[in-house]
């Protein structure tokens, strides 16, 4: 097999009606393609079958990461002018965010329909800027859950933006409330119900919680062909010690979305630090390519990812690029539904 080194070589088609732009009616009752990773055997379900897949003793690790309503309305102080601001991460005394419409260091911003205000205190380059609120960061998250929107990307066209259904859709049924601070869903795990969980909990198999806080670099695209030169954003991960135990005595680690894989490699790797009670914290940007050898997950269960995009080479590294341009392909001729609110597929 030819050594794929190039974002070019992770191409496919895929005709634009296929992008997913509502959630599934029910969670679990989407579609799921099947693929195994060692014959590239593809099987076609429903999501809800995807319990015959698993065998007691199993553990199943999933990205308990919340998603901020980011997307907050606001105008220049004093024009008038329209801008939005993605809250992306905070920097401490400050954010780093997205500013839609035209600013600078020092533009002052107010947000529509509260006394929050900000001002711009220097560029990050790549389109991101360090704001300076006038609130807390505890203060902050409190306002943006009143007048924020949730932050759909950008592939998902709406007339007037988000609507109520994408608060409850565009979040897992286990995101944690004391673990805020993604900027996009972990969108693997929003075809789980609390039914299903039940379910497989019953059947024996292990519920393993980790968190990676989801950013901006899901949806940037790749600037550069060469994949010795690609460079990813870096994302912040915890891994307790209880979850790290469990995971380290499974017979077979099954992942819930590129998020929790990327985590569990870059503790097996030693990227993460360490404290003194045994849990695995820190920022990561593991870029994961054909040519990877997996110390940890041995499936995982994914949406449809974007054309040369890195989670593309994840997901090829762990089946095989020809095995996942094969699916992908008898995906789009079988009219599945792509990304973040489409169908989902299970690598084993």
């Amino acid at each position: 097999m030819t050594q794929q080194n190039k974002v070019s070589d992770f191409d496919y088609s895929l005709p634009t009606e296929l992008i997913a732009q509502e959630p599934s009616a029910k969670r679990d009752d989407c579609r799921l393609l099947c693929l195994d990773k060692k014959t590239g055997a593809i099987s076609h379900k429903s999501f809800f079958d995807i319990l015959n897949f698993f065998h007691k003793g199993d553990v199943l690790v999933f990205n308990n990461s919340k998603v901020m309503p980011a997307r907050l309305r606001a105008q220049k102080k004093g024009t008038g002018g329209k801008l939005e601001v993605l809250l992306i991460k905070s920097l401490g005394d400050s954010w780093e965010c997205i500013v839609g419409g035209k600013v600078k260091i020092g533009t002052e911003i107010e947000f529509l329909d509260t006394k929050l205000s900000a001002v711009i205190i220097s560029d990050l380059g790549v389109g991101l800027w360090e704001l300076k609120f006038n609130v807390s960061d505890s203060r902050l998250l409190i306002i943006a859950k009143k007048i924020g929107e949730m932050p759909l990307p950008p592939y998902i066209k709406r007339i007037e933006g988000a609507n109520k259904n994408d608060n409850k859709y565009y979040q897992t049924v286990y995101a944690d409330n004391n673990k805020i601070g993604s900027a996009a869903a972990p969108t693997a795990g929003l075809h789980f119900t609390k039914k299903l969980l039940k379910n497989l909990e019953d059947k024996g198999v292990i519920l393993v919680p980790l968190t990676l806080h989801v950013g901006l670099g899901t949806f940037a695209p790749l600037k550069v062909d060469n994949l010795k030169d690609i460079k990813l954003h870096k994302e912040f991960v915890e891994i307790s010690k209880a979850s790290w135990n469990k995971i380290k005595k499974a017979k077979r680690v099954i992942a819930v979305g590129t998020t929790s894989v990327r985590s569990l490699e870059a503790a097996a790797t030693n990227l993460l630090s360490k404290d003194k009670q045994g849990n695995y914290f820190g920022e990561t940007d593991i870029f994961i390519s054909p040519g990877y050898k997996f110390k940890i997950v041995n499936g995982l269960i994914t949406n449809f990812h974007l054309p040369k995009s890195s989670l593309m080479m994840l997901v090829s590294a762990l089946a095989g690029r020809d095995n996942i341009l094969q699916a992908y392909n008898e995906a789009v001729e079988n009219k599945y539904r792509f990304f973040s609110f489409g169908d989902a597929m299970f690598i084993i």
